[in-house]
């Protein structure tokens, strides 16, 4: 009888160990399809390669605050400024690939890619795009006090009387310094470059005289241009800035084929689900959209335009082409 109990006994058990493992596996099946199909359920980072309060930084902010209304979690942004966006990559890195850390990559990736000798991080390999963010122009502008009232006047100085003229940007291997290398390469002129650490430090140049031409983004140039002091007499991208309607691109001033248009996008670690990826796309489609975002991102220069992933993926690697190309012709040293 005694025994008869016992295996009673032991043959619950067992069904018992049998349902708990069946519960087991049935939760261990469906949490990651619960898991994506709540995301965000917490607060996602956003890593920015740059200081705050520069043009990234005031975008991913934009940006975020509005994903936060969107998907119901916040969005921040961490700043970890440092050479060739390192810090940041590695940062964005640092987690689980699961959506809850996107790295903010520039134009300026591209070139790191192309300027570092051994950049310790891939984004073409270690990240997937999720979308550009916004798309945004280079000025070239005058003193208004100067001679210049057109770029084709400095062009026909530049070309008349070579190594005379001089056109600042600020450091080199920066975006607005690789523009003033691909200008000088493309417009077939004697000008000579010069780097300055920061823009307050070009715009007192260019009205002092010392250099008869400057180029940089809207968004620091625009208390001088607003201000009567500079005046701007072309614009980088292909087609007339929304910001400047009314100043020709330099293609149309006499530099054909003349094309750069820096961008900022979303990226996400590699491994991120393609669930997640997806819902970040759709979500930036909207937001991007929104009039009131915008308008706060032209005042900055900015066109804020989504992307697919394949879109702004092809842009990041037509750019590292470019600007290997432009750093290489211009012999500038790489790090």
């Amino acid at each position: 009888m005694l025994s008869l109990t016992a295996g009673m006994r032991a043959s619950h058990a067992c069904r018992i160990a049998a349902l708990v493992l069946a519960l087991a596996a049935v939760t261990a099946a469906t949490t990651p399809a619960r898991a994506q199909s709540k995301y965000p359920d917490h607060a996602v980072r956003v890593v920015v390669p740059f200081a705050a309060g520069g043009l990234a930084d005031i975008t991913a902010r934009l940006v975020a605050d509005k994903l936060s209304d969107k998907l119901g979690q916040r969005f921040f942004v961490e700043n970890q400024p440092g050479p060739g966006g390192i810090s940041a990559a590695r940062a964005a890195l640092s987690g689980v690939a699961d959506g809850y850390t996107l790295a903010f990559f520039t134009n300026g990736t591209a070139i790191s890619v192309a300027l570092f000798n051994h950049l310790p991080f891939d984004p073409l390999t270690q990240f997937v795009p999720i979308s550009a963010v916004g798309y945004f122009d280079c000025d070239f502008v005058t003193d208004v006090a100067g001679p210049y009232r057109n770029l084709g006047d400095f062009l026909k100085v530049a070309r008349d009387k070579p190594g005379t003229l001089n056109l600042g940007s600020i450091v080199v291997g920066s975006t607005q310094n690789l523009t003033a290398q691909l200008f000088k390469s493309m417009s077939g002129t004697d000008i000579v470059i010069v780097p300055f650490r920061t823009t307050p430090d070009m715009v007192v140049a260019l009205l002092r005289g010392d250099i008869q031409l400057g180029v940089d983004f809207y968004a620091p140039l625009k208390p001088t241009i607003e201000g009567g002091k500079a005046l701007a007499v072309a614009t980088s991208g292909p087609q007339r800035s929304p910001e400047l309607p009314d100043v020709p691109t330099a293609q149309e001033a006499g530099v054909p084929n003349f094309d750069v248009r820096s961008w900022n996008s979303l990226y996400a670690p590699a491994g991120t689900p393609p669930a997640v990826i997806d819902t970040l796309n759709k979500a930036l489609q909207e937001v991007l959209a929104d009039p009131e975002l915008k308008k706060r991102a032209l005042d900055l220069g900015i066109d804020a335009k989504a992307s697919t992933p394949a879109e702004i993926n092809a842009r990041m690697r037509a750019d590292i082409d470019k600007w290997s190309k432009v750093i290489a012709d211009a012999h500038i040293p790489k790090q």
